[in-house]
């Protein structure tokens, strides 16, 4: 009997076995791809870095510190941006918020906004240009999610509701994190096994942040003020996201609204105003 795939891309002829979210074990400690994605995704934007350090003249010694201080706020932006939404699963247990951790519960935006936290106050301490600090950084940061994305891959987890578009994915109901009504009305039953079909959301945001990485490490030549590229990541992470998280099922909800579209819709909105202002003040 032929063997049925652990996640299948049907309409590409990608048929996936073993995809299993552990990589290997040292002393019994398991290591997660997921770590190893989002460490390899931290390190890939921190060399890109490097690069744009030395071209615009600043030291390099100033970003493999920052590299700390950012990957440990932002780390804690993470889970804290994640629990204060959904604070009623830690409040009988708050240690869980620690101890917890290697059973998921991180938000993206909480990494975010702790890195940029982190890299001002540094610039400030260090008496950097805060601005070009940021410019430096932030397009390295889609990088950095570019790599780090497929770490849901592994995870079976970040995905969106059912599509029979190009990239549908199927994964196997057994090992799904989120299986909904209507992913249900359209499983699939293969080799005696039943699928789930849905988008693969952390793909589309993954191909996203490589194209946002590609187009502003080249605009940074052209860019018409300090501050500007860190902007335009901005809004270009933030109307990509919009629309991912709509499709989602496994969103982060303040009542009836997912909060990550909600805090989208709010930089995208911040941002254009920025880069609009500032243009048109140099013009006059």
């Amino acid at each position: 009997m032929e063997r049925a795939p652990e996640i299948w891309f049907p309409h590409l002829g990608i048929e996936l076995f073993n995809v299993n979210r552990v990589a290997f074990s040292i002393f019994g400690f398991q290591i997660y791809w997921y770590a190893i994605l989002i460490i390899t995704g931290i390190l890939a934007a921190y060399f890109a870095a490097l690069i744009e350090a030395k071209r615009t003249g600043q030291r390099k010694e100033d970003y493999t510190d920052l590299l700390v201080v950012g990957v440990l706020a932002a780390f804690v932006g993470l889970r804290l941006f994640y629990v204060a939404f959904t604070w009623e699963t830690f409040r009988d247990d708050p240690l869980r918020i620690i101890t917890g951790i290697r059973d998921g519960g991180l938000a993206i935006y909480g990494g975010i906004i702790g890195a940029i936290v982190a890299g001002c106050i540094f610039a400030k301490i260090r008496k950097l240009n805060i601005w070009l600090v940021l410019d430096t950084g932030m397009p390295t940061f889609a990088l950095g999610q570019a790599i780090g994305r497929w770490g849901n891959f592994f995870n079976r987890e970040a995905y969106g509701g059912f599509t029979d578009n190009v990239f549908a994915m199927r994964i196997m109901r057994e090992q799904a994190q989120v299986v909904t009504p209507e992913l249900l009305t359209h499983s699939v039953i293969y080799q005696g096994v039943e699928y789930i079909q849905v988008h693969p959301t952390f793909l589309y945001e993954s191909l996203w942040c490589l194209g946002l990485f590609i187009l502003l490490t080249l605009y940074r030549r052209r860019k018409k003020f300090n501050g500007e590229v860190f902007w335009l990541y901005l809004l270009g992470y933030g109307f990509a996201r919009f629309f991912i998280e709509g499709l989602r099922t496994d969103q982060l909800l303040l009542g009836a609204m997912p909060i990550s579209q909600m805090v989208s819709a709010f930089i995208c909105v911040i941002a254009v105003l920025v880069v609009l202002f500032v243009r048109l003040r140099k013009r006059s």
